[in-house]
C-alpha cells in the first residue's frame, strides 16, 4: 500500500445530504490547509480517478510543437 493510499481514505459508501450553509464548513477546512497539503490531496483524488500512480509516465505523443508564421 502507498504512503498516499495510508495518508488519505475514499470512503464510497457514505453520502449525505446536505444544506448549502453545510457546505461552507469544507470551505472552512481547506482553507486552513496549506497549500502543499492541498496539491498532495489533489494529486492523490486525481490518481484515484484515473488509476494511476506518481509513478505512471506521462503520455508525450499527444503534444507536438511548431513555429508560429506570422504573415
Amino acid at each position: 500500500m502507498s504512503y498516499e493510499s495510508q495518508k488519505y481514505r475514499i470512503d464510497k459508501t457514505v453520502f449525505k445530504a446536505m444544506k448549502v450553509e453545510e457546505t461552507d464548513d469544507h470551505q472552512v477546512y481547506w482553507k486552513n490547509k496549506s497549500m502543499k497539503e492541498r496539491l498532495e490531496a489533489a494529486c492523490y483524488l486525481i490518481n484515484q480517478f484515473y488509476g494511476t500512480s506518481p509513478q505512471t509516465p506521462i503520455e508525450k505523443t499527444f503534444f507536438t510543437k511548431r513555429k508560429h508564421v506570422n504573415g
